[in-house]
């Protein structure tokens, strides 16, 4: 099969033929539709704490068409369409019968999106609505994510919210946001080149913060959203920003941090403490939340589309992947691996 494959840190992808996955007897053979490109895989690529290694085939945002089932496999088979979430347990511990593998001892994530075909477990599969597409379904994992960070934040109807960060994750958080009852979002980024994205999606005020210090920023914020935010979002993932959050967000309100960030960081401590500032750390997610991202993609509840701005074949795909990189229009990128 065609697949982009891992070369080593700093180096783009490489486009080339390897060997197709053989599913094992508690497996499926997924023929892969679409597979988004997320800003971890380009984490993955720079950073060695990652343990990525020559050969890999990264990408975990997958939706795609069950083609063969090992005969240990139920409740799916072939030709079925499915979304998939890349969190992989035992199945039989506690944690993965409750629908989070993300904490059973044997958890692992898997990748393989940017390929043609995966082989998979079934229970990182769930059935596509009906009228949810192969192409929307991609999507399904990076707003799980969004809604895992603003339920960990203990977000209620009424409260008025702050997003640091437009990218994917950030916009998805709006969208959630404004969706589960926040009166106001106010979405700040250095650049404006989401703005339309971020207010298609739910959000009530835009800030592009480039050339501001923190006292504007905060005033400006205030000023957006009718008072100081109840909550705020870090969806960046870099040194400061926490700490940065912290000034903006209310006395006794709450720090949500979902930017991956691998370099130690630091807070001011003594301002935390004197604000009582709660900070809530968010990763991965929970079946139950991943399958509710696919009911808000089905008819009728389309806004999340808005996060995509492209798709790209295999051949195309290492140049849109390195793109990325840099701050643009671009936002969630989708990859047909048969286009």
């Amino acid at each position: 099969m065609k697949a982009a494959i891992f070369e080593a840190l700093n180096r783009p992808l490489r486009v080339t033929e390897v060997d197709d996955p053989v599913p094992e007897r508690n497996q499926l053979l997924l023929k892969v539709c679409r597979c988004g490109i997320c800003g971890s895989d380009l984490h993955i690529t720079q950073d060695p704490v990652f343990g990525a290694r020559a050969g890999d085939v990264l990408g975990h945002e997958i939706s795609g068409e069950v083609l063969e089932v090992g005969p240990e496999v139920q409740g799916l088979r072939p030709g079925d369409l499915v979304s998939v979430a890349p969190l992989a347990g035992c199945g039989q511990c506690d944690a993965c019968r409750r629908g989070e593998p993300a904490w059973c001892s044997q958890f692992r994530l898997t990748m393989g999106g940017y390929a043609q075909y995966a082989a998979l477990l079934p229970q990182q599969c769930r059935k596509l609505p009906a009228d949810v597409s192969l192409a929307d379904a991609a999507l399904a994992e990076p707003l799980a994510v969004a809604l895992h960070g603003v339920q960990r934040a203990g977000l209620q109807p009424g409260q008025r919210v702050a997003v640091v960060g437009a990218g994917a994750i950030g916009l998805a958080v709006a969208y959630w946001a404004r969706r589960l009852g926040a009166t106001g979002v106010a979405v700040l980024d250095l650049l404006d080149h989401q703005r339309e994205r971020a207010l298609d999606l739910g959000a009530t005020a835009f800030l592009a913060t480039a050339g501001m210090d923190a006292a504007e920023q905060s005033a400006r914020l205030d000023e957006a959203l009718g008072g100081p935010p109840d909550t705020v979002f870090e969806c960046v993932g870099r040194p400061g920003l926490i700490d940065h959050c912290i000034g903006l967000v209310r006395p006794r309100g709450t720090v949500a941090v979902l930017g991956l960030c691998t370099a130690p960081d630091h807070f001011d401590a003594f301002r935390a403490i004197s604000k009582e500032v709660q900070i809530a750390m968010s990763v991965f997610f929970g079946m139950p939340e991943f399958e509710r991202t696919l009911d808000a993609l089905n008819a009728g509840q389309a806004a999340p589309l808005a996060l995509v701005s492209g798709t790209v074949g295999l051949d195309a795909m290492p140049e849109a992947f390195e793109a990325l990189r840099v701050r643009s229009g671009q936002c969630k990128v989708l990859v047909d691996p048969f286009g």
